[in-house]
């Protein structure tokens, strides 16, 4: 049995009975309707990031009538990794959590982490509200007591490269040294795409791109800017090869505890919260491709279909994909 698994096991194991009787104490909810309940956010994000954003001022003021939100970021409450246990303890109301998070303890979210899964950021709204995701957001609530309210877009990552050659398809990138994360899904990623990956911390992506140690970078656009990464490359190649994600997670406890029109107010609350996200992100990626552009470097789409094909078709046929439901990603191809 390996670590990952047994850790699974032993969480599942502990949080079991706490979410049973959560579910137990749910009952008594409709007799507290008129009580104004507070829900604690913990979430690692900084006050400023666009999910905290939005969440304060969208999600906060819609739900003032019954209910107080209460945020805590900067990791403050509970530590980052722990939150979905806090929730089925009983012990926190809400949590932003992300598919890795939720692949760790269920492996077939592990499906929302692979490359060119969601084409875009409205993609990733058909494929969260789709019948075909019904059995997996269940078994989170069932065993985890986390209802899994919407999807929070956090923008796609871009190819950055201090080469000239325009890359059109994965061909392209052979022999291009491209600086992925040094875990082994990074890496694959990265390999899937065409190029010869190379682990390099963060933090010295700068110097490896303005020595030559790498030919190019993988990160969001407000990534690229913050670090400064344009003033050592000359292109950008918009393969959008990974439109991340997290979910907003809330305590199934609560929840079955609050009336209906109040469940409904809060689902609206948190559309609306992520929508406002949404579109405030991808309004920055836009002004940052011209932003860009200004600076002198060339900003342009390749063969996306092309990358796509490529890389899941790598996908399919790795370990990666033996824990993802069977035919889900035909089913979200065709969305």
């Amino acid at each position: 049995m390996t670590t990952a698994t047994f850790d699974r096991r032993r969480f599942l194991r502990t949080t079991a009975f706490a979410v049973a009787g959560a579910m137990c104490g749910s009952r008594v909810g409709d007799a507290l309707a008129d009580d104004k309940i507070t829900l604690r956010l913990s979430s690692p994000a900084t006050p400023g990031d666009q999910r905290a954003v939005a969440l304060t001022s969208v999600f906060a003021p819609a739900v003032r009538a019954f209910a107080t939100f209460e945020p805590h970021w900067n990791a403050e409450l509970f530590k980052q990794g722990t939150e979905l246990e806090a929730i089925a303890r009983g012990n926190l109301e809400m949590s932003i959590t992300s598919a890795q998070e939720l692949a760790s303890l269920y492996p077939e979210w592990g499906i929302f982490t692979a490359g060119y899964l969601h084409r875009d950021a409205e993609h990733q709204k058909k494929v969260f509200a789709a019948d075909f995701m019904d059995p997996m957001k269940k078994k989170v609530e069932d065993e985890l007591g986390v209802k899994l309210l919407t999807v929070m877009y956090l923008g796609r990552r871009q190819l950055n490269l201090r080469i000239e050659k325009e890359i059109k398809t994965p061909d392209d990138l052979a022999g291009v040294k491209l600086r992925m994360p040094g875990t082994d899904a990074w890496q694959f990623l990265g390999k899937a795409l065409g190029a010869n990956p190379v682990p390099v911390a963060f933090t010295e992506i700068y110097t490896a791109l303005q020595t030559g140690a790498i030919d190019g970078q993988d990160n969001p656009l407000p990534s690229d800017k913050d670090s400064k990464f344009y003033e050592v490359t000359k292109q950008i190649c918009l393969t959008s090869h990974l439109v991340d994600l997290n979910y907003l997670a809330f305590s199934k406890k609560v929840w079955d505890g609050l009336a209906p029109d109040r469940q409904a107010a809060v689902q609206k609350a948190a559309d609306d919260a992520a929508e406002s996200g949404r579109q405030k992100q991808l309004k920055l990626e836009s002004e940052l491709e011209q932003f860009f552009k200004d600076k002198g470097l060339k900003v342009y789409t390749p063969d996306v279909d092309a990358f796509r094909k490529h890389v899941q078709k790598a996908y399919l046929d790795s370990d990666f994909a033996k824990d993802w439901p069977q035919g889900m990603v035909d089913k979200i191809n065709a969305l």
